[in-house]
């Protein structure tokens, strides 16, 4: 299976394009991927191939085009129409007719619905439950100002306390993000200093270190901005905890957290023993297994 993805360059679509991948890959062993950035392919190369037939850049057919972000939508329905009988797969609510692709993957907080709409509990990631985790391993990771929430330098670091507090035996790591306040987490290394606490701030920790962390974690807190980390830590298989912020809007975002919460995914509990036992999302899976069904006949479609 050939497997093509085109690229806007943002690591968080990609991750939501390999995570797919990933459960392609689980399912079709000899799955290739091959990614193409919007740059490297012009509409007049577009334009030109729908006579020929083919790119000159992609040595082999399609199976599967995948897209994930607005600017990408458009070049991968061209590419749709030069490779007819690959699969097109667009990864948000799409910039153009759902129509114009065979599916879309879409999170169930955007509401979106359609006979090729397959709607998943937040956006895909590549992570799965390894089954790796370690008893009375904490991770905190902290998240920063957004158009949705306040910061509180007051607020994150009484909640930060709580949860250390009430694991003494525990190993705590804490991390931030490239939001989070510089002089925060200084502030942070002085309030927690000789504790049973390691401090890792993000620049300090190379690409895919906080999933490995989540993979070890029996349990994560991340504040209330990060909902794609919420995702990702349950999609690992920790029990999950959430640091409130100050709301500055009620959108869907905020009302995908809330409807985690109402499920019993996540809580605001500081205590490992207050939180829901894992839950384990299989988004991926699921989606690659509705792919393969009409979506009358497959009832987690939507």
């Amino acid at each position: 299976m050939q497997v093509i993805y085109i690229s806007d360059g943002k690591a968080g679509h990609r991750s939501q394009a390999l995570g797919l991948f990933a459960a392609l890959k689980r399912q079709y062993l000899a799955a290739e991927f091959l990614e193409i950035g919007i740059d490297k392919v012009s509409y007049r190369d577009l334009l030109t191939a729908m006579f020929s037939r083919t790119l000159p850049s992609i040595l082999n057919s399609p199976d599967v085009i995948i897209s994930v972000g607005s600017h990408t939508h458009l070049k991968a329905w061209l590419l749709g129409k030069i490779y007819s009988k690959a699969k097109t797969i667009v990864m948000m609510k799409p910039s153009l007719p759902l129509a114009c692709f065979d599916y879309a993957i879409i999170p169930a907080h955007d509401g979106i619905t359609g006979k090729n709409v397959i709607v998943t509990e937040g956006a895909l990631n590549p992570i799965v439950n390894q089954q790796r985790h370690q008893k009375n391993r904490i991770l905190i990771a902290l998240g920063g100002s957004s158009k949705r929430h306040q910061w509180s330098d007051e607020q994150v670091i009484h909640s930060v306390k709580q949860i250390i507090a009430q694991h003494s035996d525990a190993q705590i790591i804490i991390t931030s993000s490239r939001r989070t306040p510089k002089a925060f987490f200084t502030q942070l290394s002085s309030d927690v200093a000789d504790q049973h606490v390691t401090l890792c701030p993000v620049e300090d920790t190379p690409t895919g270190w906080i999933f490995e962390q989540m993979q070890l974690a029996e349990a994560v807190w991340i504040t209330e901005d990060s909902i794609s980390m919420l995702y990702e830590a349950l999609t690992a298989g920790c029990r999950v905890g959430v640091i409130g912020l100050t709301r500055l809007k009620d959108d869907r975002i905020t009302q995908a957290i809330d409807r985690l919460k109402a499920k019993n995914y996540i809580s605001a509990q500081t205590s490992i023993t207050a939180l829901a036992q894992a839950a384990t999302l299989h988004e991926a899976d699921k989606v690659v297994t509705c792919m393969q069904l009409t979506s009358a006949n497959c009832v987690d479609c939507g």
